[in-house]
């Protein structure tokens, strides 16, 4: 069985010193799988089973347990290998979009100026060739066809705009940048890709953050809530009967192993015994009020790069239209061949690449928009349900004090322990047998007095 990284993570995270109920907290994981995983763990990295006198466990792990375990498990070291390898193929791919763009926009501007450079030395030799009154060798025309070179005010991107504000607008996301201290280091080919795809979804590990904070509320309250405390985590509620009688709450206690109790006026609390059991004293950690989502946004390039991107998204479209009715003439492909005949049977690919460079962001800006208005509104909601525990009625803070009646913390010390495999068996009947002894003594003297 390959270890746990979510398990092998929590354990480092907490000195390596830790409970079933700790790592479910830190993890955010089922109290079930932490305890197979924790014991997993153990056996393979040769951690050490610790129980106390009233029966709680404790697991001791050596801190270069990883090493242990990379040396014993092919699929461990296969997966590091595989994660370096893969964060060089992504890169690859990330950047590769920026290169067919690049390389898109020289085919098709180099094809153009080849075929009008062929088409005008044609009229050229025409003219001369018919005599006439028509001495204008060194004019270039453009053909009817609309060929217009204003085109490329796309390259100047204060064409549209007052003087200077791109440059403004670089200073600004720089100054931005120094104040949080996080500087864009997304070059411009990641930020073509950036652009097309966005940046992934920032949300990735929500479920992750949820249990975790869920996790910490209970641990806060030394292992007993109520349901209101837990609510401004969760998404829906439900209606009616469900809300009522908080059958939302279900999932947290199947989670983490935990138990309703009724209080006399009838109102039900929560307490996780597994929670309330920790290799070290717990001191209240900060959470959020509420489980806020991020927004999603449309890219996390610059807005320099953004424009360069969207700019040179623009001129490749109507470089390849403007190539398209170049090629409809047969007969310049004929002429000319070779370079121009490879460009016309990859024409397809080029105008489809161009038109997608375009509409996939188009797309994707408003379907992000109408995404993060369902974020939007899940926050809203929990933003509300955190208020609602703020502003707690009698009864609310009724149910909560009766839930503070089962917190407690349970440290497992040293001077707790009744058994541990970090001794050998002689070692641990001499210990025990001192034990007895010392409580005999004690007894002997009590009755001497």
């Amino acid at each position: 069985m390959t270890p746990n990284p979510a398990i092998m993570r929590a354990v480092e995270n907490l000195d390596y010193h830790v409970t079933v109920g700790d790592v479910a907290a830190q993890a955010g994981l089922d109290v079930k799988l932490a305890e197979q995983g924790l014991l997993a763990l153990a056996t393979d990295a040769g951690g050490h089973l610790q129980v106390s006198e009233s029966g709680e466990i404790a697991y001791l792990f050596p801190h270069n347990f990883r090493d242990v375990l990379r040396n014993k498990f092919w699929r461990l070291r296969l997966r590091e290998w595989w994660e370096k390898v893969w964060r060089i193929l992504f890169y690859l791919i990330r950047i590769s979009f920026g290169i067919v763009l690049i390389l898109s926009l020289i085919i098709i501007m180099v094809a153009i100026a080849i075929i009008v450079v062929s088409i005008n030395s044609s009229s050229e030799r025409n003219d001369s060739g018919g005599g006439g009154n028509n001495s204008g060798g060194g004019m270039v025309f453009f053909p009817r066809f609309g060929f217009n070179p204003y085109w490329l005010w796309w390259f100047d991107w204060g064409y549209y705009d007052e003087p200077y504000r791109y440059q403004r607008q670089r200073e600004k996301q720089r100054k931005k940048s120094r104040t949080s201290g996080k500087e864009n280091e997304m070059n411009f080919l990641e930020a073509v890709f950036s652009f097309l795809f966005g940046d992934g979804n920032p949300n990735y590990n929500l479920d992750e953050e949820r249990w975790q904070a869920i996790a910490t509320v209970i641990k806060n309250n030394q292992g007993a809530v109520v349901a209101e405390q837990i609510a401004p985590y969760l998404d829906d509620l439900g209606k009616g009967y469900a809300l009522e009688y908080e059958e939302y709450i279900l999932p947290v206690l199947t989670r983490f192993n935990g138990r309703p109790e009724v209080s006399p006026e009838g109102q039900i609390v929560y307490h996780f015994p597994e929670l309330q059991t920790t290799a070290k004293e717990w001191y209240s950690q900060p959470v959020s009020a509420y489980l806020k989502e991020k927004i999603w946004r449309f890219s996390e390039a610059n807005y320099g790069q953004i424009m360069l991107a969207t700019g040179l998204g623009v001129v490749n479209f109507v470089g390849a239209l403007v190539l398209g009715s170049l090629l409809k003439d047969g007969t310049v492909v004929a002429q000319i061949g070779g370079f121009i005949a490879f460009v016309e049977v990859i024409y397809p690919v080029l105008l489809a690449y161009g038109v997608s460079f375009l509409v996939l962001p188009l797309i994707r800006y408003f379907w992000l928009q109408w995404r993060n208005g369902k974020v939007q509104k899940r926050n809203q909601q929990r933003q509300n349900r955190a208020i609602a525990l703020n502003q707690a009625n009698n009864l609310l803070n009724r149910k909560i004090d009766y839930a503070r009646e089962f917190g407690k913390e349970t440290i497992i010390t040293n001077q707790d322990l009744a058994y541990t495999t970090e001794k050998n068996v002689l070692e641990q009947e001499a210990e025990q047998a001192d034990k007895i002894d010392a409580e005999w003594q004690r007894r002997l003297n009590q009755s001497d007095t």
